[in-house]
């Protein structure tokens, strides 16, 4: 019986996003004539603050800094309530769900974008309303409930289609693919990418369309193909290089990273993966930082170097937990059950497989909760005690069966 190993690179996911517009920033050099300019001018003067805090949540979430991201969104909240600002309002919510989504809070993730919603709906902005629909299938995809995230991302690509907005159409496409690549219908995932690559090459939209390429990649490696798989994330790696975008740059490297993992090429992988590493090093993206180093965790683990694999897996973890990225927490953990169970450690192995558990049933992340039990199962199997096993497997197959 096979240990699942909890793989780290994979789908190039685009989480739909709203800008609250034009900054507009009025000089407050001239005082009051009449209360009613001195309120306007207030009233100016707060837009201009709150637009501030939003701009500057957008940066600190691009290099990671969730929680900081947080606090500024909160902040601009706070005055657009103040000012009656329903429009921008609703964008700082939904971004507040995206960063809980990025720190694994799914529940708080999803009571931001409901909010979202209905004042996307309350005002009539369909491009919002579909954003919205968007993150929250997003949300249910992290969740491992890939009925609820299909079911939302087809109202959003619904609508989409109904204001002729290609680009968002083209994203939606990929969302599908990627809820039906998780559910293992690979053919589905396939057909999907390809409608999503046709657009963005149609709209030349250079940068969804190394996403298609790279979600092509995944589902064909998953369907053992791995030559396809290489030569989709090497198309997906050229473009990234051609737009400089650094980010999909490194998502790429660490995809073929994993494609040469699975043909037990682990001088490659590495390779591959420390360029991600470095990557993301160079642009700050924290999250990116671990899971290239659990990447090459899993890489020194297949090499049978568990001591090095350790010391990867101890530096994604820290890197987890300082972002408060608990998704990635529990992989990390998982992994490090993983490796001290290669060294027959299977007390150690059931320690860290325990909490990998207790954090994707806290997050309700579902196949994360499988995958560790699956794992219990066979440590348990290992130490004789058979009918832990059994009981901890029968759980594993309850959930596959579930999602």
């Amino acid at each position: 019986m096979k240990l699942q190993k909890i793989g780290l690179s994979g789908l190039i996911s685009i989480l739909p996003t709203l800008t609250v517009g034009e900054f507009r920033f009025i000089p407050n050099s001239q005082f009051k004539i009449l209360n009613s300019q001195a309120l306007a001018q207030t009233q100016a003067q707060r837009k201009a603050e709150a637009d501030r805090l939003f701009k500057q949540g957008i940066q600190q979430y691009q290099i990671s800094q969730f929680q900081a991201a947080l606090q500024s969104w909160q902040q601009a909240l706070i005055i657009y309530r103040e000012i009656k600002d329903r429009q921008s309002e609703g964008a700082a919510l939904g971004s507040l769900g995206i960063a809980y989504l990025n720190l694994g809070d799914y529940a708080k993730g999803i009571e931001y974008a409901q909010q979202w919603l209905a004042i996307a709906r309350e005002i009539k902005d369909r491009q919002s309303e579909g954003a919205a629909l968007g993150n929250l299938g997003n949300a249910y995809f992290s969740l491992g409930d890939y009925a609820k995230a299909i079911e939302y991302t087809q109202q959003w690509l619904a609508i989409a289609r109904e204001i002729k907005d290609r680009q968002s159409e083209g994203k939606a496409l990929g969302n599908l693919g990627n809820a039906y690549f998780s559910l293992g219908d690979y053919a589905k995932a396939i057909e999907y990418a390809q409608q999503q690559l046709a657009i963005a090459r149609e709209i030349k939209d250079r940068q969804s369309e190394g996403a298609a390429l790279g979600n092509l990649g995944l589902a064909y490696r998953n369907l053992g193909d791995y030559a396809k798989a290489i030569e989709y994330a090497q198309q997906h790696l050229a473009i990234a290089r051609e737009i400089k975008d650094r980010d999909s740059e490194g998502n790429a490297l660490g995809n073929l990273g994993s494609a040469y993992d699975n043909l037990g090429n682990y001088a490659k992988a590495i390779e591959y993966q420390q360029q991600s590493l470095a990557i993301a090093r160079e642009i700050k993206d924290r999250q990116g930082e671990g899971s290239a180093l659990g990447s090459l965790g899993i890489a020194y683990d297949s090499l049978g170097d568990y001591a090095k694999a350790i010391e990867y897996a101890q530096q994604h973890l820290a890197i987890a937990r300082e972002i408060k990225d608990r998704q990635s927490e529990g992989k990390a953990l998982g992994n490090l059950g993983i490796a001290y169970f290669s060294l027959g450690d299977y007390a150690k192995a059931i320690e860290y497989a325990q909490q990998h558990l207790a954090i994707a049933r806290e997050i309700k992340d579902r196949n994360s909760e499988g995958a560790a039990l699956g794992n219990l199962g066979i440590a348990y199997d290992n130490l004789g005690n058979y009918a832990k096993a059994i009981e901890y497997q029968q759980q594993s197959l309850a959930i596959a069966r579930e999602i």
